[in-house]
């Protein structure tokens, strides 16, 4: 029987777990299949091992790994697989298939945009401040810059400036000290759920002239797409053959 199991990052933020639940209750909807589970790689339960347990014992003899990330980086190399890989000895006669973060595609472009506009006018003025999250994987400064690229073309606008919360240069603090040269400047952040580090941002853009974007959230498009992924991870390599393609940088 197959089986589904959805991994959030996991937050100290409550707001953040109700927020993934939701989200997942709706993606659940579209999905087809019929055993699936959330779980969270950290801060927060059920852990993957119990979401995977219960996926066991509810009757799956194969499982689709389907990771909520935006991009690929270390939890998606490293984390994930190495908390799959512990759970996995006690279940070692369990296919285990591994799903692709959602990266940069159309839709996403599309429901960032969407998010920008939320904030008020745009107009070819106006500088907008992506701020992603941040990672130590080359992937992922490529991935915003490229996300920027074609938000610029989306939008129409003067800018799209990128910075990020951890891990990476620039900074949000530099991203928001370089932006104050501009007259127009809209925060958008490449977030899916809120969370401390969103809370934060809050505080930051509240006591600067710029408008602040709503996070990604549950925008129709995001369910869309990981809808899809969850679709394409029943049927993608095992787990062991998607990461040998990709780990060489990583080791």
């Amino acid at each position: 029987m197959q089986g589904v199991l959805y991994i959030g990052h996991g937050s100290r933020s409550p707001k953040t777990k109700e927020e993934s639940i939701q989200f997942i209750q709706q993606v659940e909807a579209r999905v087809e299949a019929p055993l699936q589970e959330l779980c969270f790689l950290e801060l927060e339960s059920p852990t993957i091992r119990d979401g995977f347990t219960k996926l066991v014992e509810n009757g799956a003899t194969s499982i689709a790994i389907v990771p909520l990330l935006l991009l690929s980086a270390g939890h998606y190399y490293a984390d994930i697989p190495e908390e799959l890989e512990h759970v996995r000895e006690e279940f070692p006669d369990i296919r285990v298939t591994y799903g692709r973060p959602l990266g940069v595609q159309q839709r996403t472009v599309e429901a960032l945009a969407r998010r920008a506009e939320e904030a008020g006018a745009i107009t070819k003025n106006t500088v907008v401040l992506l701020v992603g999250r941040g990672s130590r994987s080359p992937e992922t400064k490529s991935a915003v810059r490229l996300t920027a690229k074609k938000l610029k073309r989306r939008l129409g606008v003067r800018k799209v400036e990128t910075c990020y919360l951890a891990a990476c240069k620039p900074s949000f603090a530099e991203g928001m000290e370089n932006a104050a040269k501009y007259d127009d400047v809209i925060v958008l952040p490449y977030l899916w759920f809120t969370g401390l580090l969103y809370e934060s941002m809050e505080r930051e853009v509240a006591a600067s002239p710029f408008r602040l974007a709503p996070y990604l959230g549950a925008h129709l498009l995001m369910i869309e797409v990981l809808s899809e992924r969850a679709g394409q991870a029943l049927h993608a390599e095992t787990i062991e053959n998607r990461l040998d393609e990709h780990m060489a940088w990583w080791i």
